[in-house]
């Protein structure tokens, strides 16, 4: 089934404001549910009409859940009795669908899209592009995407609709639930974002050691473009240095386990998504 009428829900939120932005674009019909005062003013500030959450999703097409991981399944039990046959619900994180938290409705399709984010490596032009880190403004990027239930048309709708709020977007893969699990959170913070927060310590300790703060800054940053390059062979030739393959040999003993690719088993990554979406409780 066509989708026409799109429901956003947390459309006040810093995610949510992003996602009306890019829709207010498109030809789909858009109503904004959003329950706390700062996001209603945000959105009356931008010039969006706010509805309660029965009329909006009065005959409701797609319902887009622009809410936290660890409350998606508590909306989504909370809406499931206004949600007509048919609907389709867009989660923007895969964690709560790949941890079994959606309603057990089959006459609902289940549809998972979440960025790549711009890639290092880009050719943006303008100094916006150029800046924009997050994607879904002016720099292009690629979204994975994943129909976890529901008719096999739903995936096309599903992704044209992830290509408006995501836009503007290059390639849309179509992965599995359990990999988008693997994607995130294991890849892209168990693995990439540790690593990152270890380079700023490095760079942090390399300053402590004398080195000019911006020297270090300058010189990370821009040995990172090289070393993504050399990598993921990015460039016709790329290969590290005999030293660096050396340096690199001898590093890994020190700075990783040995069995550090343990993160990637089903277990730990079913811990990886409960962690995020039921977060121990804070006394």
């Amino acid at each position: 089934m066509p989708i026409n009428n799109v429901v956003l829900v947390g459309a006040g939120g810093k995610m949510g404001l992003r996602l009306a932005a890019n829709l207010k674009k498109s030809s789909y019909r858009v109503r904004h549910v959003e329950i706390s005062d700062a996001g209603q003013a945000a959105l009356s500030r931008l010039g969006f009409d706010v509805f309660d959450i029965e009329q909006a999703l009065d005959g409701a097409d797609a319902v887009i859940l622009a809410v936290p991981d660890r409350l998606i399944g508590k909306v989504a039990h909370q809406i499931e009795h206004l949600l007509a046959p048919g609907v389709m619900v867009v989660c923007l994180d895969a964690a709560a669908p790949f941890a079994g938290e959606m309603p057990e409705r089959e006459d609902l399709a289940y549809f998972i899209t979440h960025p790549c984010h711009p890639p290092v490596i880009h050719d943006e032009k303008t100094p916006e592009g150029q800046l924009d880190f997050f994607g879904g403004i002016y720099a292009k990027q690629h979204i994975v995407c994943c129909l976890m239930q529901g008719p096999d048309g739903a995936y096309m709708e599903g992704v044209r609709l992830a290509r408006v709020i995501y836009g503007p977007v290059m390639r849309a893969h179509r992965c599995t639930v359990e990999q988008m699990a693997i994607l995130e959170p294991v890849l892209s913070e168990t693995v990439a974002a540790t690593c990152m927060v270890v380079i700023k310590e490095a760079v942090d300790e390399a300053v402590r050691r004398g080195v000019p703060a911006q020297a270090a800054e300058d010189f990370v940053i821009g040995h990172l473009k090289v070393e993504i390059g050399i990598a993921f062979k990015m460039f016709e030739g790329a290969q590290f240095s005999d030293g660096a393959l050396l340096a690199i040999e001898n590093a890994k003993k020190s700075i990783f386990q040995p069995d550090w690719k343990k993160v990637f088993e089903e277990d730990a990554v079913k811990q990886s998504v409960q962690d995020i979406t039921q977060p121990p409780s804070v006394s």
